[in-house]
């Protein structure tokens, strides 16, 4: 989690420098526009891929066991 936040800091310091020294002003509030929609998409595939990596339930890894259980012992008759 501290890395996700260190992550997102670190992404926003770069969004701000890029728009920074636009000089029109209607251009660069499109740039940090621009940058936001990108920075929650990036912010949006990170919850999701978190998400996905701990949703494996209890069920789920008992069952994963169980079949590897059976899988090694049709490979190791009597080890």
């Amino acid at each position: 989690m501290l890395g996700a936040l260190f992550a997102t800091s670190t992404v926003q310091a770069e969004v701000e420098q890029n728009c920074r020294f636009v000089a029109i002003k209607a251009e660069r509030e499109a740039c940090y526009q621009r940058q936001e929609a990108a920075l929650a998409e990036k912010r949006k595939q990170a919850a999701a891929r978190d998400a996905a990596m701990t949703s494996s339930s209890p069920e789920q890894m008992n069952a994963d066991d169980a079949a590897l259980r059976a899988t090694l012992r049709s490979i190791c008759r009597g080890c």
